[in-house]
């Protein structure tokens, strides 16, 4: 008889569905996998393999996949609910509440992932972050910045959406139709067709230096696995080219960072799981709170945790879920890095090369081949490429990302 415990994973098709079905091979746990089932079809064969059984439903109805999942985690017996898709976070939260599993508080769902909920709960809980205002339309949008006495540069962004997608810093009221199209412009999440709530986002611009905290919550309590230096481009667009563990930050700033995090994560009713949040400090002991995720981190930044310090997000997300005590206790005081190849403009592609080796590197990946399209630098899924690094401390790797960096070449085809 297998007395293995079993875990739902929703959604496994992205690096963090990797990292966990990984983690639950390594903890002796069977893991079923919730997907549409079109997308099943393009998994890869070593991912089919670590997983126990599938469920097919349709995410674009939230209401039929809570219904869906809930007969299949009872009659299957499942343990624990984990996700690994941001858009797929509120649904995760609702089932382990349905199952009364391990989770988060159910009445706040919404709000780990719509960002306009997100700032109506800071605000009431007095979570430090940046004053918002919402509208359907720019001309709203307009009128409610002038009523509400936010000043520019300001942020535009959509309600629901990720990877930088339609965010822009706007200098001017003359540049918020250009604004709001770009935020609006994407209706449906891809690949699942999820509906996206296209509400225009105002934010006051917050400047310092941008971080992200990765952390784990287990019944309430939090331990804060890592601090990560995060990388953007400084234009109207904020694309992250880059994430460093750990970051190298002053105590006070540390602690400011900290701080907000931990007002953030009880204002949301975070209480068993995990938590991916980015913050941004001024230098001078204040931080912010720019959003917060109630699911892993993409870009691999739990491979980065991983390599600088030798926990797994990964295993201590599962231990979470399952009702366990989580390992959250670093064995190792490393660094490590990850950079992304972006192509100077949108266009084809010609040649990516002088790919980085050498004792630092760790892995380099190609996503895109010549002849393919790919996307300009102003948000994330511009990127063509990534090399990760790993050093003895932040200073070291950086440097070496850097000088990997300095090398790689991205050609375009030049059009005439």
């Amino acid at each position: 008889m297998n007395t293995a415990k079993k875990v739902l994973l929703i959604e496994a098709n992205v690096a963090a569905g990797e990292e966990l079905l990984k983690a639950a091979a390594g903890l002796g746990v069977d893991a079923y996998v919730a997907t549409h089932e079109e997308l099943y079809e393009q998994y890869r064969t070593e991912l089919r393999e670590a997983i126990a059984g599938t469920v097919f439903t349709d995410f674009a109805d939230p209401d039929r996949a809570l219904r869906d999942l809930a007969d299949f985690c009872r009659r299957t017996g499942i343990d624990g609910v984990v996700t690994s898709w941001e858009f797929l976070s509120p649904l995760a939260i609702r089932l382990a509440a349905e199952l009364g599993l391990p989770g988060h508080a159910p009445e706040h769902a919404d709000a780990c992932r719509n960002k306009k909920l997100m700032s109506e709960v800071f605000a009431a809980h007095g979570v430090p972050a940046p004053r918002t205002v919402h509208a359907p339309d720019h001309e709203t949008l307009a009128r409610r910045i002038e009523a509400s006495g936010l000043t520019y540069p300001l942020v535009v962004k959509p309600a629901e959406n990720a990877g930088s997608i339609g965010v822009s810093v706007v200098r001017s009221a003359a540049e918020l139709p250009g604004a709001a199209r770009l935020a609006q412009a994407q209706t449906h999440e891809f690949p699942h067709g999820i509906a996206l709530d296209t509400t225009l986002l105002a934010q006051e611009y917050v400047g310092g230096d941008e971080y992200s905290v990765e952390t784990v919550i287990a019944d309430g309590v939090t331990h804060h696995l890592a601090v990560t230096e995060k990388f953007t481009t400084d234009g109207a667009g904020r694309a992250e080219l880059g994430h460093t563990v750990p970051a190298q930050l002053q105590p006070a700033d540390r602690a400011a960072v900290l701080a907000a995090v931990d007002a953030a994560v009880a204002a949301l009713g975070l209480r068993n799981g995990i938590a991916h949040t980015e913050v941004k400090a001024d230098g001078r002991g204040n931080a912010k709170i720019i959003e917060i995720g109630a699911r892993p981190p993409g870009d691999h930044i739990m491979r980065l945790v991983s390599e600088a310090l030798g926990v797994s997000e990964a295993r201590a997300y599962l231990q979470t879920a399952l009702g366990e005590r989580p390992d959250v206790t670093p064995d190792r005081q490393a660094a490590a890095a990850i950079r992304f190849f972006t192509a100077p403009e949108a266009g084809t592609l010609k040649w990516i090369g002088n790919l980085p080796e050498g004792e630092h590197t760790i892995a380099t990946s190609v996503y895109k081949m010549p002849g393919d399209e790919v996307g300009g630098p102003q948000d994330n899924i511009g990127r063509v490429g990534h090399v990760m690094l790993r050093g003895a401390t932040a200073t070291e790797v950086n440097k070496a990302a850097v000088e990997a960096m300095s090398a790689v070449t991205v050609e375009m085809v030049t059009q005439w």
